[in-house]
């Protein structure tokens, strides 16, 4: 972490899922289901594949995030079958998403700890994308809003965004340090503002939010946010 100049930060922000909690998972076992559900009418490869497509071209109308998600496994649903899909098993989509959506909290490990020891020595954030709802009670109901001066819920992370985010609390963007486990979105667009972020890879990356080796740069990179304490060696 010899790369960040630690000197001039003064505000710390978070990614949230897979960043400060486990988040992946639920989609997958979702996912997984939703598969289950349309194997007599097509093999699990060409599901999924579909599933995939559907999400990024509806990233546009209705973003990223479990409604998203949803209505992207009905609309699969739907071409997939030809229209014969019938309603229970809609229905059966509609408790997916809703089962997503009470999933418990599960931390990652080291979290609260990490951020009780920067509580106070820095300004912290989260900077969540998804909808608004769902970010805002996943926040609420993990335990650690208490460490966070504020949460910001934005559509998509690019540049544009960080920007108006850095703007409205009078961030400096040299003062800035962005930590999260995407490159695509946690990373790269803040390196392309001018400002300093760390990358913490996660076990499982969503397809649509990793990046070819061209777009790649020089980042730091830990393994885990445990390795963060670190940080406090040089304040």
């Amino acid at each position: 972490m010899d790369k960040i100049n630690w000197q001039n930060v003064k505000t710390i922000a978070f990614d949230a899922d897979d960043t400060l909690w486990r988040n992946e998972e639920i989609f997958r076992a979702a996912q997984d289901d939703f598969i289950r559900l349309l194997l007599d009418y097509h093999s699990e490869e060409y599901i999924l594949s579909h599933l995939s497509e559907i999400q990024v071209r509806n990233l546009a109308t209705f973003g990223y995030g479990i409604k998203g998600f949803t209505l992207s496994m009905i609309e699969t649903a739907i071409e997939l079958t030809e229209g014969r899909i019938l309603g229970r098993e809609i229905h059966e989509i509609i408790r997916l998403a809703k089962s997503m959506v009470s999933e418990p909290i599960e931390l990652l490990p080291n979290i609260e700890s990490v951020l009780q020891q920067l509580q106070g020595k820095f300004q912290l954030m989260v900077i969540t994308k998804g909808d608004l709802l769902d970010q805002e009670s996943k926040v609420s109901r993990s335990g650690v809003a208490k460490y966070f001066d504020y949460v910001e819920v934005v559509s998509n992370k690019t540049p544009q965004a960080y920007e108006e985010v850095l703007t409205r609390y009078q961030i400096q963007k040299s003062e800035f340090l962005m930590i999260g486990n995407s490159l695509r979105s946690d990373i790269l667009p803040i390196l392309d503002i001018g400002s300093q972020a760390i990358h913490i890879p996660y076990a499982f990356t969503w397809e649509h939010e990793q990046v070819s080796d061209a777009d790649l740069e020089a980042y730091p990179t830990i393994s885990t946010l445990a390795e963060v304490k670190e940080l406090l060696r040089y304040i």
